[in-house]
């Protein structure tokens, strides 16, 4: 049995199996980059690359407070399952588990990026988990060269990398968390506590048991009180379904929490969300259906103190929907967009910051609970400001959202599709054609619960903007330029006359001329168009 020392690391006399032929680094970084990063503890390298060190058989994220290894003992991957799948172990003081997702290919790899996100919400996992082939099928490729997307650019199999989410998942509840393990076994989508300890030991030389015994996760694991939530009173809500679970969601800076808080609070509906201005705590109902169960609660999520963290509070209608903690996890942290790389991402910006454009450093993606809901938003958001966009989605969910009392809150639930197919909308005062396209919308879905936003073509009223607009805020779509949009425009028209004073030129802005202007902007930036736009939303407010 393998022990911890005082630095919560594995130690071990011999190299660990797999190591010994890893004669070279697997990170598309630099080892120059990796090495001052490691050293310097930097915060925006966190999750881009991780250290594996070979004299003690584990690995590391580059901000681990423990001595850093001297280079000839390390080597560097560009992801935590490559690094697993070498033999090492996980950290147990910097956990990796708890590092954001990064990855180079994101962005680029459409069916990639589709498997995981199916896998992240729980497709091979869990009772109803499926096949392999199942899965590519949804995907509409074969199972053999799904298995070959995912080895060339993970180092593992789909499955493989499934159980190890599963895994890390599982360790990370057991550091943070006082749920029973039993809880923290079907949290993290395994379906036999037998074969829970099992994966576990195998993977870590450890059992459950054993590393909730640990002196690491004998520290404090309350984070309110342990990281300090501004302004916030600490609460004991761990294996407390009266008041929710908590868990820390660690991201990479920078990231601008203020003004993702503010954007939601402008446009935010009474009951479904709640923010609260002193602790900067945002909150809001969420209902997910998985085949035909529908997982419906409420999360909150507060900013820590001088941490590159996030505390989220969690909270199920009913107590044994646990079992889709994880899947909630991932839809929270796609929601607030924080495994963004915002250092590629603002890179990419460059040409506009030369015609003098200010990047709001850190700037999310604000996504919608869902893409429908992102496409209402959309329709009832044609033609008037945001605040009066606002006040009609108040009153659309009001009169045909659904309620429930969870925890001590009651709270409102978005209209289902079928609810706004149905809906008579005599509450609303504004154009009969608008109403009918948010009629056809709801029908739509209703009847193609899976179809794409491309498709809502098909309904009258719905054009390629609000589609746009709903794959952006809806899916997270991290490559939509709205060049179309009014204030884009004259955001971009400004920078060029900017430019035309500096350069002591005039430019003839015709219609052609910002079509190709468009164009160019959306090739320069692609693929993380979404950003640029809502770089560009933000300037015209300053």
């Amino acid at each position: 049995m393998k022990t911890i020392n005082k630095t919560d690391t594995y130690q071990s006399n011999e190299m660990p199996v797999g190591l010994s032929s890893l004669a070279y680094n697997h990170c598309h970084l630099p080892d120059d980059t990796c090495r001052q990063a490691r050293l310097s503890r930097d915060a925006r390298f966190d999750g881009r690359f991780f250290i594996g060190v070979k004299t003690t058989g584990i690995f590391c994220r580059s901000i681990c407070p423990a001595s850093p290894p001297k280079e000839q003992n390390v080597v560097y991957f560009d992801s935590a399952i490559k690094a697993a799948e070498a033999g090492l172990r996980p950290c147990l003081r910097c956990r990796p588990d708890s590092a954001p997702q990064s990855n180079a290919w994101k962005g680029t790899n459409t069916s990639l990026l589709r498997a995981i996100s199916l896998i992240d919400a729980g497709c091979l996992s869990g009772e109803n988990a499926e096949s392999l082939t199942q899965l590519s099928a949804r995907l509409g490729i074969s199972s053999r060269y799904l298995s070959q997307l995912f080895n060339k650019q993970l180092g593992t199999s789909p499955k493989k990398y499934a159980l190890y989410r599963q895994l890390m998942f599982a360790k990370q509840l057991l550091h943070q968390t006082q749920l029973p393990i039993t809880d923290v076994a079907m949290a993290a989508g395994f379906n036999s506590i037998r074969r829970f300890n099992e994966v576990f030991k195998a993977q870590l030389q450890l059992t459950p048991s054993q590393l909730r015994r640990s002196p690491s996760a004998k520290t404090n694991t309350n984070p309110i009180a342990r990281k300090g939530i501004k302004d916030k009173p600490a609460l004991d809500t761990h294996a407390s379904f009266s008041h929710g679970i908590n868990l820390l969601l660690d991201y990479r800076p920078p990231f601008l929490w203020s003004d993702l808080w503010a954007f939601y609070k402008v446009r935010a509906v009474e009951g479904m969300e709640w923010l609260d201005e002193q602790s900067l705590t945002y909150g809001r109902s969420f209902s997910l259906g998985f085949d035909d169960i529908s997982i419906r609660g409420t999360f909150e999520i507060s900013e820590v103190n001088a941490k590159n963290q996030l505390l989220l509070n969690v909270q199920f209608e009913r107590e044994q929907d646990i079992g889709y903690l994880f899947q909630v996890v991932q839809y929270v942290r796609k929601i607030l967009d924080l495994d963004a790389d915002m250092d590629v991402i603002e890179a990419s910006f460059s040409p506009l910051v030369s015609m003098g454009m200010r990047v709001s450093s850190g700037l999310r993606i604000p996504a919608t609970a869902s893409v429908f809901e992102a496409g209402c938003r959309a329709v009832l958001g044609q033609q008037v400001s945001v605040i009066q966009a606002s006040k009609l989605l108040n009153v659309l969910a009001v009169n045909y959202g659904d309620k429930a009392v969870i925890g001590q809150r009651e709270v409102l639930f978005f209209p289902k599709a079928e609810q706004v197919a149905t809906a008579g909308l005599d509450e609303f005062k504004m154009p009969g054609a608008r109403k009918r396209a948010l009629n056809g919308l709801g029908q739509f879905v209703a009847d193609n619960p899976l179809a794409s936003p491309e498709a809502w073509i098909e309904v009258k009223g719905i054009g390629p903007w609000t589609i746009a607009y709903a794959r952006m805020r809806g899916e997270s779509d991290p490559n939509i330029f709205l060049g179309g949009d009014l204030v884009i425009k004259n955001r971009l028209k400004a920078l060029i006359a900017k430019q035309d004073i500096t350069l002591g030129t005039t430019t003839d802005f015709t219609p052609k001329y910002y079509q190709q202007l468009v164009d160019k902007i959306s090739q320069q930036v692609s693929p993380w168009g979404s950003y640029l736009t809502f770089q560009l939303w933000k300037s015209d407010e300053n």
